[in-house]
């Protein structure tokens, strides 16, 4: 089956069918690994067509361009309009759906389509081998030849000088760091999205930069988790706490106490740290970076 034809026939059945009950193995499709998203084949809408609308105007509503929408609705692909009534199917970001050809793995999709692996991991649920996958950031076309879909208008470029900062009072060993690594429990393969400090519980915990607390509970194999919102499209997250010292809502200044060290969660290291992310805001929502280049005492 050539990619084209897959890609048709995968479209054809999300269309028809909805796409969750068209996947196999799709309890494992909904359930996202702890600590990860919700997969993005278990997050597309459905939008009926009204009247005035175009498929421009929807495309933009969705914060998307109206290429992902024709491929992901076949019977827009002979470049029919948008008839009113019509049930649509809207993808999370820009896209493809797209089959993870038989003795192939998801990594040698990422590789096909020149996306990173760990946005494509984290985009679908930080599946360990999915049959079936989004590939984010990718245009669809008519013959087949896809491109790296542009991001929207208003999706800046973060500047990376606008957040620095430590988030402990001294500089910590790495017990693990940011990257594609071995779990020293399981053996798996995963990737860690963050970088974790080893220190000891009840260590002061502190905000890295100005901020306004977007986050402040439990959250999966996360634990305690605080997530502080940055100006410059910036996040920064710091998890498996023992304690939370700060509110959803409230403004943080430099230096500023959000908690303490802790073990909650499912820490991946059995000794006690912080696990700190920084990630930045763009089309595919908040994607991990290296924190490395954040840290600054």
């Amino acid at each position: 089956m050539t990619l084209l034809f897959r890609q048709l026939f995968l479209c054809s059945l999300v269309s028809a069918l909805g796409l969750v009950s068209v996947l196999p193995y799709s309890s494992s499709v909904n359930a996202a690994v702890g600590g990860c998203p919700t997969p993005a084949l278990s997050r597309f809408q459905r939008h009926k067509v009204v009247r005035g609308e175009t498929l421009e105007s929807i495309a933009q509503r969705y914060n998307l361009i109206p290429t992902t929408i024709i491929g992901m609705n076949p019977a827009l692909q002979n470049g029919a309009a948008a008839a009113v009534g019509s049930v649509l199917q809207i993808p999370p970001y820009n896209g493809i759906v797209v089959e993870v050809p038989r003795g192939e793995t998801w990594r040698q999709v990422a590789a096909q389509y020149k996306v990173r692996a760990d946005n494509l991991f984290e985009v679908n649920g930080c599946q360990q081998n999915p049959r079936i996958v989004f590939v984010p950031g990718v245009n669809w076309s008519p013959n087949g030849v896809v491109t790296k879909s542009p991001l929207p208008s208003d999706a800046g470029t973060p500047n990376r000088a606008s957040l620095s900062g430590y988030p402990l009072a001294q500089v910590a060993t790495v017990g693990l760091a940011y990257g594609w690594q071995i779990n020293p429990t399981t053996g798996e393969v995963f990737f860690h999205s963050g970088v974790d400090l080893l220190s000891p519980v009840g260590s002061n915990v502190l905000a890295i930069a100005p901020g306004t607390v977007a986050f402040a509970s439990d959250q999966g194999s996360y634990g305690k988790l605080v997530i502080i919102n940055h100006s410059g499209g910036f996040q920064s997250r710091y998890a498996q706490l023992d304690s939370i010292k700060v509110t959803v809502g409230q403004q943080v200044k430099k230096g500023d106490l959000l908690g303490t060290v802790g073990t909650s969660g499912k820490p991946t290291s059995t000794q006690p740290h912080l696990h700190f992310e920084v990630r930045s805001s763009s089309s595919l929502g908040w994607v991990a970076q290296d924190p490395k280049a954040y840290l600054k005492k």
